[in-house]
């Protein structure tokens, strides 16, 4: 088996021969030419050279737009058996990038000269054919008359080195060169030029004199050079030709403010669900966390000058500035580019200023008209919560009415004045403290303390300090109640005999999370082994056949990601159980359940590993355990201070 430093050790030469190895950039006109070339730089030969293709080259058109092949170049890695370790899924299935050429036929091109008679024969590219001798014949033909040496024709079609080659000789007659002209247009933004065919005798315009005729008529700028070499090559005569192309001035954008957030607060971003729209999902609430970043600036530019075919400078204007407007719990950078939240909260814009809010203040009910409510920070709602809706808050929830078949959910603490119906299947979880005035068919989770002044009806309550149910009619009645300290109330069970469960003296939400890690252990576990078994499978069809489908190449990838990901969880998990069962076995929680009225029968009680099942009624008692059997004494009140206290 693989050991986790065996790994590790592995990776870490893995990098250091990644340091090590040696890199070029390199470009040609092909791909064969760049791979020679990065060959010469690291003197190697070609097939112990490994590339990747930066970017494609590409010939053009009329020149124009030619690009060259260009290669990140560097030595093959050389396979090792590292001394204590071999990795049984570390296989390549060895596909190479297919690189795509233009097809391209091979080209004749034929030019008078005070030289004499020149020829030049490229190379086809990709799957085109290649130029004939009879091509460049016909070529030579439509030209001149002249006298040219056929061997040297042969060799140049045979070569085909795109160089321009002399192959004969003609009567050469400088009055009768080629013609050229010059027109200055589009506010000397364009130079076209003209050239008239040379007379009998006469020679064909070469590229360095073609760009001298043009400097000395004024064209300075812009020079197309891909153009002029086209031309050079193979001449359009009585047809104008753009030349050089000046370029505009480009004044500067000006400086802009982007925001990160919605500014239009009617706008709602409605979200679908199993292809439905989930009108509770408005959207509304724009949560941000201490520091976001809330705005960028974008800074102005610089305009950008531009020049004339003649070298006219062209004048650009710069953008104008502007900056971010701040208001409360928001502070800007250093640089001032950068608006950022100094707290949880929602953010908005107010009179032109981002400001973030800490409370989120609902004036009214939650309903369809504010959809679901979810805010990193305090939520006030001066109405009550409908129905089927949430309320979700990383501070603390106060819900002035009451709340029906919802869910609130709070780090902080949770107030309900007016208390909860959550017919079955409502939930209220809080980090903190919950205060109702009363709680009925709903489940509730507490990370201190569970305050209800008159009574919980059928419900699956758990706090991970005290629940205290205290007043007129404060009474437990129905369902199932946990407490790791105490359990307080009036009155414990009915007269008419309900089965009322109350436990108390260990930390059942930890003792839960540990079954529950348990399970996900397992069934990782289970699923790594398949995953190892799959891996196998394709490690050996890889050694019986020499080519794999790219499928299952890919799949090969997506097992050995996810083999690494079980590890590392599986690994994550199991120190997360031993952490947890030192926890639990080093708690040493007392426990009592304490009712100042009466206990009916139905009631049954849990305090540490003692139970009890109540058939006969109790007044004014605690219960205890001690030797593991419940204890019962005298009624002793609960010393917690039950008072609403928010947390600033």
């Amino acid at each position: 088996m693989v050991q986790m430093s065996q790994i590790r050790s592995y990776m870490q030469k893995q990098m250091t021969e990644d340091r090590e190895r040696t890199y070029v950039n390199v470009q040609g006109t092909s791909l064969d030419d760049a791979l020679k070339q990065a060959s010469i730089e690291l003197s190697l030969p070609v097939k112990s050279i490994e590339y990747e293709i930066l970017q494609k080259g590409s010939r053009g058109v009329l020149g124009a737009g030619r690009k060259p092949y260009l290669l990140l170049a560097y030595p093959a890695s050389e396979q090792r058996e590292d001394e204590g370790m071999e990795d049984p899924f570390d296989v390549d299935f060895g596909f190479d990038e297919e690189v795509e050429d233009v097809d391209r036929d091979g080209e004749t091109f034929v030019k008078l000269s005070p030289k004499g008679i020149l020829l030049k024969v490229t190379k086809p590219q990709g799957r085109g054919q290649k130029a004939t001798e009879k091509q460049a014949m016909e070529a030579i033909r439509a030209r001149t008359d002249g006298k040219v040496d056929a061997g040297r024709v042969s060799k140049a079609v045979k070569l085909a080195e795109g160089e321009f080659i002399t192959i004969g000789d003609y009567d050469y007659n400088p009055a009768a060169d080629a013609v050229l002209s010059v027109e200055i247009a589009d506010m000397e933004m364009k130079a076209y030029l003209t050239a008239l065919p040379p007379g009998p005798g006469g020679a064909d315009p070469e590229y360095d004199n073609i760009v001298s005729f043009l400097q000395d008529h004024g064209v300075v700028e812009g020079l197309k050079e891909d153009i002029l070499r086209r031309f050079s090559d193979s001449p359009m005569y009585r047809e104008p030709v753009l030349v050089a192309e000046g370029s505009k001035p480009k004044n500067g954008a000006d400086a802009r403010v982007v925001l990160n957030f919605e500014t239009d607060e009617h706008a709602v971003n409605l979200r679908e669900q199993d292809g439905r729209v989930d009108f509770k999902e408005l959207n509304i609430v724009q949560n941000v966390v201490e520091g976001q970043v809330l705005a960028k600036k974008i800074p102005a530019e610089r305009g950008q000058p531009g020049r004339s075919v003649t070298g006219k400078l062209l004048p650009a204007k710069d953008g104008q500035d502007t900056r971010i407007e701040i208001g409360k719990n928001v502070r800007m950078s250093e640089d001032g580019r950068t608006a950022i939240a100094e707290l949880n909260g929602q953010v908005f814009l107010h009179n032109g200023k981002i400001q973030v809010e800490e409370v989120y203040v609902v004036n009214g009910n939650v309903n369809l008209k504010t959809g679901n409510i979810t805010f990193l920070g305090g939520v006030v709602v001066k109405g009550s919560v409908d129905d089927g809706f949430n309320v979700k808050a990383s501070g603390n929830i106060e819900v002035m009415g009451s709340v029906g078949k919802s869910l609130l959910d709070a780090e902080g603490d949770i107030i309900v004045r007016q208390g909860v119906a959550g017919k079955e299947s409502g939930v209220v979880r809080a980090g903190g403290n919950v205060w109702s005035k009363f709680i009925e068919n709903v489940t509730v989770e507490a990370g201190g303390l569970v305050i209800v002044s008159d009574g919980i009806i059928n419900c699956d309550v758990f706090a991970n300090r005290k629940v205290i149910c205290r007043g007129k009619r404060a009474r437990i009645v129905g369902g199932r109640v946990r407490a790791a300290e105490e359990i307080d109330a009036k009155t414990l069970g009915s007269s008419a005999g309900k089965e009322t469960v109350l436990e108390v003296g260990y930390d059942p939400k930890s003792k839960q999370k540990l079954t529950d890690l348990r399970e996900k252990r397992d069934e990782q576990r289970e699923e790594l082994e398949n995953v190892k078994r799959d891996l196998k499978t394709l490690i050996s069809l890889s050694k019986q056949k020499k080519e794999i489908p790219k499928e299952k190449v890919q799949q090969f990838k997506d097992l050995q990601a996810r083999n690494k990901e079980l590890t590392e969880e599986l690994e994550r998990v199991q120190n997360d159980i031993t952490e947890l069962e030192t926890y639990l076995d080093g708690l040493k929680l007392a426990g009592k359940i304490s009712a100042s009225g009466t206990v009916y029968t139905g009631v049954k009680l849990y305090v540490k590993e003692a139970f009890l099942d109540v058939h006969s009624e109790f007044n004014g008692v605690t219960f205890g355990a001690e030797a593991k059997q419940i204890k019962i004494q005298k009624y002793e009140e609960s010393s917690e201070n039950i008072e609403i206290t928010r947390k600033e």
